[in-house]
């Protein structure tokens, strides 16, 4: 047995592996593009590491790529098969990621918690628990669980900083936004490369918004991004967002090609339809063309990566987005199969099933039935998923697009009832009134009283 940079007791062949795993842990907690390089150098180092194989698992299941769920498997039934020689702690990890594999995220999240009561320092745990717990909708039991740990934490420990990124990125969710900016701005303090801090400090903004500050917040770190993972790209749709309330919309196209869809990047050359890429720029280009702005062909490839990908439903939030991209591009026939792969997906079962029943498919349906012009129908099919459509994951800024669509909807349709319930829901959730955001002030200017 040797020790993991946390103190925590881990079965390694050597030290020198065990110094493999962690350099692979922080690659990963500072979404560093080279972590896969990584992952691969700790596998020659020690490919019957239980924790080794555990990481493996979750690697392969963080991009929410049905394609990669065989080769998930295989590493977490190599983890297991490992783990029953080796520590209790160990065992839990497998048996989460296991889980994951499978489909049942409430065991993931309960087993990720369990490993957590004993051993508060276990930073892979606390970090794949926040990660699904956010993609699950479940902000309060983000918050629950950073608050949990945190107590337990000091600087003197190697990843305090994503400690501290982690509970401002829960906070602003929760709408504690004092609590949220000093957490990340001393994660900053730390490390002004940590992507996840810039990312949670920029979500305060955008709630608040402080959209100058909030350019000048994420121009001022960009220099510190050399070498980081698909993540700079959001960083780069958010300092959109607050260009595009600013009605600064060559700014935001700019960002768009050279920035979050840079079609030339190696990160996007690598991950063309990565969950969060995609989400970008398909919220970003039904913002823009909401406002009236000619965004050209650039609906063209995220449609063609749409088709590619009908019937993988491992995101739940990501298929609005993809319906968005196949809608725009006139694709109707590939838009009705991607309703028949949510259908399927929940035949099947599993965490995700509810979800993917009561929000993604009646906002899928209401993306489709906006794109055909038909809008009375996409206020009917999405009225009753509004209240639950956060269980398919993203932040109030990602939601946001949705919120939006529903209004277009609304007020196209002259239901002007169904507007007035959209906006007083963003009214009471958004610090900022609708009169002062660029995709509700028109509407709240014909219908508020």
């Amino acid at each position: 047995m040797h020790q993991d940079q946390h103190g925590l007791a881990i079965t390694s062949a050597s030290e020198a592996a065990t110094r493999a795993y962690d350099h692979v842990v922080t690659g990963y907690l500072k979404y560093r593009a080279d972590t896969p390089a990584r992952m691969k150098a700790l596998l020659e180092a020690d490919g019957d590491m239980p924790m080794a194989r555990v990481l493996q698992t979750a690697f392969a299941l963080l991009g929410y790529k049905a394609a990669l769920l065989p080769a998930a498997r295989e590493a977490a039934a190599a983890a297991t098969r490992l783990a029953a020689k080796a520590s209790a702690r160990e065992a839990a990890h497998a048996a989460a990621v296991t889980a994951w594999a499978e489909g049942d995220l409430d065991k993931a999240l309960a087993g990720w918690e369990a490993i957590l009561r004993d051993r508060p320092h276990d930073i892979l745990a606390f970090r794949l628990h926040h990660f699904n717990a956010f993609w699950l909708g479940r902000a309060g039991l983000m918050q629950r669980v950073v608050d949990s740990v945190y107590p337990y934490w000091t600087a003197a420990l190697p990843a305090f900083g994503s400690i501290l990124a982690c509970r401002c990125f829960a906070h602003e969710e929760c709408g504690n936004y004092q609590v949220a900016e000093e957490s990340g701005r001393a994660a900053i303090d730390l490390d002004p490369g940590d992507l996840w801090a810039a990312h949670a400090v920029a979500h305060v903004m955008e709630m608040q918004g402080r959209r100058g500050e909030g350019i000048a917040w994420l121009s001022g770190l960009e220099r510190h991004w050399e070498g980081a993972s698909n993540l700079a790209h959001h960083l780069w749709w958010h300092r959109a967002m607050y260009h595009l309330e600013r009605a600064e919309s060559e700014e935001v196209l700019a960002l768009y090609d050279k920035g979050f869809r840079n079609l030339q990047s190696p990160l996007t050359e690598a991950a063309p339809d990565l969950y969060i890429d995609v989400q970008n720029a398909a919220s970003m280009l039904f913002r823009l063309q909401r406002q009236g702005v000619n965004v050209g062909a650039r609906w063209d490839e995220l449609a063609d990566k749409a088709e590619a990908r009908i019937g993988d439903c491992l995101s739940a939030f990501t298929l609005p987005h993809w319906m968005m991209a196949l809608v725009a591009a006139g694709r109707f026939q590939a838009a009705a199969r991607l309703l028949d792969g949510i259908r399927d997906a929940i035949a099947a079962g599993g965490t995700l099933a509810p979800i993917l029943r009561d929000a993604a498919l009646p906002v899928c349906e209401a993306v489709l039935a906006h794109g055909r012009g038909d809008h009375a129908r996409a206020v009917a099919v999405m009225r009753p998923a509004i209240g639950l459509m956060h269980r398919m994951g993203g932040s109030h800024a990602q939601q946001d697009v949705l919120e939006q669509l529903f209004l277009d909807a609304a007020m196209k349709a002259g239901m002007l009832a169904d507007a007035r319930l959209l906006l007083e829901r963003v009214a009471g959730r958004h610090p900022v009134p609708p009169e002062r955001r660029v995709g509700y002030a028109s509407a709240a200017a014909a219908v508020m009283h």
